[in-house]
């Protein structure tokens, strides 16, 4: 019976969900309303049970002297209370300690890591754009276009390559973003149907 339980609670949740949306009734929207609350303190609940599983595995980690790479999850342990203690305990107002850690060691952590990204997506492009079959030149000689026409030297050269940029990206390029994302509406739709009606049964955990 608690292995069926939340096959039941699913059932009923996602099928309220869906029968919602084509009934616009003030009662069926004000359900909706309080369903999207409660979804917003599960999700509070979950952040609390994914920080507390993710301190466990750190902690067994870094109480093993020989451990591999045991230091990055001290840091990571060190990290987490000295953000808590500071967020607790000196975190009012304006200019706090937690503040000033989280904008002059977290953003700039996540500025570098974004910037790194970049040298990722410049060395993707320069092997996907190498001019192997006719495939590769049309990619290239697209991205070419596009590159130039979104910089003042693609104008200053003919006013065509801009013109010839915005259509690149709203015709053909947004003709594949269009089937990408009802691709992804379908499979979204067909994931949904399989957890509703109890087919897809990962989230219990196990097999």
């Amino acid at each position: 019976m608690l292995r069926k339980l939340p096959l039941y609670i699913c059932f009923v949740f996602g099928t309220f969900m869906l029968a919602q949306f084509f009934i616009p009734h003030p009662v069926s929207t004000a359900l909706y309303k309080m369903v999207l609350d409660w979804v917003q303190i599960i999700y509070a609940l979950s952040l609390l049970v994914g920080a507390a599983m993710l301190i466990k595995h750190h902690t067994l980690i870094a109480s093993k002297p020989v451990a591999k790479d045991r230091q990055y999850s001290l840091i990571v342990l060190f990290g987490i209370f000295i953000m808590i203690i500071t967020g607790l305990f000196f975190g009012r107002g304006n200019k706090t300690v937690f503040l000033w850690i989280f904008n002059n060691i977290q953003a700039p952590m996540q500025a570098t890591m974004f910037s790194l990204l970049s040298f990722f997506v410049a060395s993707a492009a320069y092997r996907g754009f190498r001019a192997r079959n006719a495939q590769s030149v049309f990619l290239l000689g697209a991205a070419i276009i596009v590159m130039l026409g979104k910089v003042p030297i693609g104008d200053m050269i003919t006013p065509y390559i801009p013109q010839s940029a915005d259509w690149l990206l709203n015709v053909p390029s947004m003709a594949a973003r269009r089937g990408i994302y009802i691709g992804i509406a379908l499979g979204t739709i067909a994931t949904s149907l399989r957890v509703i009606l109890g087919i897809e049964r990962t989230y219990l955990g196990g097999k």
